[in-house]
């Protein structure tokens, strides 16, 4: 897909990181000892799921005849004009208290074993970073056993504090624009319709889904605030943010490809029970094209293509 020296270079170092491999077995028992959600300290035990008084109750959310009071506006916002929304202006500095500064140099050196069985498209991967890692109490982080990256959590088990507002990940947007680009040369236009997100933003969105469909519709498909991937400012809905977007060329495009730039399809189909979301082709999550490598690798050679993030580390994901 890409062209000349940095394509060669680029395919040369991802040979290394996409060449390890492991299971999604082993992954439990490895993992690093998550931050409680609540209290933040530490989860000595990787296998286990916190305690639900670390995660935040669900009674405290809205019932669905209950909408959250804006400041902003009291209009209740109807889903279709929900998707069309762009999340530009919710965007705030990055923490300045972060540790280990996102890198977004293609030529970075990878290191680890090369297994020799990687297939030859994956030499086609764009390299990119790690996210950045944040030292706040509150987040949860495991580490991938077949990576060695930290990778940060947030699913229905384990919720992000309020505070948390890192903006959109540069790694992640440098990585995105090189994805769409790619796309864009397959004759394809992938955009990003909705990126980082507050959690009094989703909270809007989601108390506005109550109101339109109940809260056990809505919890299928909308993140309860502090829940959502889009906080951590690693997630990108793309183009159209419905079903319609299913099956489409670009959706294809992505579900194929976007591994190769750091990101995976969060919310695969047939996976309901495992994520607790409906299959959701416009959902992408950025983790690195280490662990983006590694999990491909898996789902390319194992029984089960649409292998996920809670899989892959042994944890679950449900409101408890």
């Amino acid at each position: 897909m890409k062209k000349g020296i940095i394509a060669a270079l680029s395919a040369t170092l991802l040979l290394t990181a996409c060449g390890q491999t492991g299971t999604a077995g082993e992954s439990s028992h490895d993992a690093a000892s998550p931050v409680s959600p609540e209290s933040g300290s530490v989860i000595t035990d990787s296998t286990g799921i916190a305690d639900s008084t670390d995660i935040a109750d669900s009674t405290d959310i809205a019932d669905s005849n209950d909408i959250a009071d804006s400041t902003e506006a009291d209009v209740v916002i109807s889903p279709t004009e929900e998707y069309i929304q762009r999340e530009t202006a919710e965007d705030e500095p990055y923490n300045t208290d972060s540790i280990d500064e996102a890198e977004t140099d293609p030529e970075q050196e990878i290191t680890g074993e090369d297994t020799g069985d990687v297939q030859e498209s994956e030499a086609n991967a764009e390299y990119g970073a790690p996210p950045q890692v944040y030292d706040i109490p509150g987040i949860t982080y495991m580490t991938d056993p077949n990576t060695g990256v930290t990778i940060l959590i947030a699913n229905k088990s384990y919720a992000l504090p309020y505070d948390f507002n890192p903006g959109l990940d540069p790694t992640c947007e440098a990585q995105f624009a090189k994805l769409s680009a790619g796309a864009a040369a397959d004759g394809l236009d992938i955009y990003l319709s909705s990126g980082f997100r507050s959690y009094d933003y989703q909270s809007e969105i989601y108390n506005n889904y109550c109101y339109w469909y109940g809260q056990e519709s809505a919890d299928t498909f909308s993140a309860r605030p502090g829940h959502s991937e889009h906080q951590s400012g690693l997630a990108i809905d793309v183009n159209i943010i419905d079903d319609s977007f299913i099956g489409t060329p670009e959706a294809i495009w992505l579900e194929e490809h976007c591994w190769e730039y750091g990101f995976i399809l969060r919310y695969p189909q047939s996976k309901q029970d495992i994520t607790g979301y409906k299959y959701e082709s416009w959902h992408i999550r950025y983790v690195g094209t280490e662990v983006s490598c590694a999990l491909h690798e898996l789902q390319v050679n194992g029984d089960d293509p649409y292998l996920t993030l809670e899989e892959y580390l042994g944890i679950d994901s449900y409101y408890h």
